[in-house]
């Protein structure tokens, strides 16, 4: 009975220490799956970070049409507030919509996800871009104003006007611009900025800006900034005086715009409207404007545009056109035959209309305006669409105004946006 009482003492003890044993293994074997798991999840961890710095984010595009008709293009990412700074004002041209830019602007987004907002502006739309440039150009500033109202973190403005919407733009911006001279600016404190454009910063001591934001580029697709008379700038008139002639009296068809494109809008005793449109007048400051912003750039048809000739839609003289023959050809950008880099511009003083020729003299109007204009530093880039089945249309393809029709211009669309300063 004795022995039997010591064995089972044996056995508890043996037991306890039996489970004592396990218990330790236990938690021996609950660190090492923990520690197993903790560097599982340090290794996920690492992997996720991996994997989410070397995958984009996906936004999704936002598409918001205002009372007016004018689209507003934005990137939304889920769960994050963006807040692009970058405002870019998208004009059509004649007889257009706020549709005609709609490829560009969704172009721009993919590019620039988190830092521009694309405006395509429908205030002169259809019918509308009959009135005049100096209407149309006071709707579109009124329009830019309501725009910025509804985006306040916007700090920069940028516009790209096709064919008429350039000259529209040109006038709007004169409409906006403003000098806030209580801002000086020095050559240390990193407000004056060139990168080799040459004009940026001019010599007045103050800040200049567009509506109150920073002016960056103003870009041009196939404007007649010359206007649309004589020297072959309407091609389709195959150089013709006298269909140049029939033109200019008929330009009244086109309603006011047609009187300000042909130069036919003399009215007491002013000159016309394009070339007041080549110096600052008293309360519309057009060279100024234009001398606010970082970049000047006009794409011009080199050959196939029926509506608008080469010379005036890049800014030259007929005789300084480059020889066709020459043109390379780029993979990147295939259409995109020459690119003039911006040279350092020769605007001393910016040309009043006090200074400009009563409107009743008999002068080279052309040449005034050019004169003028290059005063100024430009970009200038040549398209061509030879061997595209889309050459006759390329007044319309150069901006791709319908992505089926119009597709070929898509690499001319995506030299803009890769070249765009933001």
């Amino acid at each position: 009975m004795v022995e039997m009482e010591g064995d089972s003492g044996l056995v508890q003890e043996k037991e306890v220490d039996d489970a004592e044993e396990i218990k330790v293994r236990n938690e021996n074997d609950t660190d090492k799956i923990k520690n197993q798991q903790q560097q599982n999840n340090n290794k996920r961890k690492k992997k996720k970070k991996r994997r989410s710095s070397s995958l984009p984010r996906f936004g999704c595009f936002r598409v918001e049409t205002d009372e007016n008709g004018g689209v507003d293009m934005e990137v939304e990412f889920p769960g994050e507030r963006n807040d692009p700074t970058h405002l870019v004002i998208m004009v059509n041209g004649i007889i257009g919509s706020a549709q005609n830019w709609r490829f560009a602007a969704k172009q721009f987004l993919k590019k620039y996800p988190e830092d521009v907002i694309v405006h395509c502006s429908e205030r002169n739309s259809s019918m509308l871009t009959f009135d005049g440039v100096d209407v149309m150009g006071d709707r579109l500033a009124e329009e830019v104003k309501y725009v910025i109202s509804r985006h306040p973190h916007v700090q920069k403005i940028s516009f790209v006007g096709h064919s008429l919407g350039g000259l529209v733009a040109r006038y709007a911006i004169a409409r906006l611009y403003e000098e806030d001279h209580s801002q000086e600016i020095s050559q240390t404190n990193g407000d004056c900025r060139t990168d080799n454009l040459g004009d940026s910063c001019p010599e007045g001591k103050f800040k200049r800006k567009i509506a109150g934001l920073e002016p960056m580029n103003f870009i041009t697709f196939a404007t007649p900034h010359l206007g649309s008379r004589w020297h072959k700038q309407v091609p389709l008139f195959c150089g013709s005086y006298a269909v140049e002639k029939i033109a200019a009296h008929t330009s009244w068809f086109l309603g006011r715009t047609g009187k300000h494109l042909f130069l036919t809008d003399r009215k007491n005793g002013k000159p016309p409207l394009l070339l007041r449109m080549v110096s600052d007048c008293e309360d519309l400051k057009f060279m100024s404007a234009l001398q606010s912003f970082r970049r000047r750039v006009v794409y011009a048809n080199a050959r196939f545009d029926h509506i608008v000739g080469w010379s005036t839609s890049s800014l030259r003289r007929r005789d300084e056109l480059p020889k066709i023959k020459n043109f390379p050809r780029g993979e990147k950008y295939p259409h995109v035959v020459n690119v003039e880099t911006a040279k350092t511009a020769t605007l001393d003083e910016v040309p009043s209309e006090a200074n400009k020729m009563n409107g009743n003299e008999k002068i080279n109007m052309e040449e005034e305006m050019i004169k003028a204009l290059t005063k100024l530093s430009w970009e200038r880039v040549d398209v061509y669409f030879k061997g595209s089945r889309q050459r006759l249309l390329a007044h319309v393809t150069i901006q791709v105004k319908n992505q089926w029709l119009n597709s070929d211009g898509a690499d001319v669309v995506q030299h803009m946006i890769d070249n765009f300063l933001l």
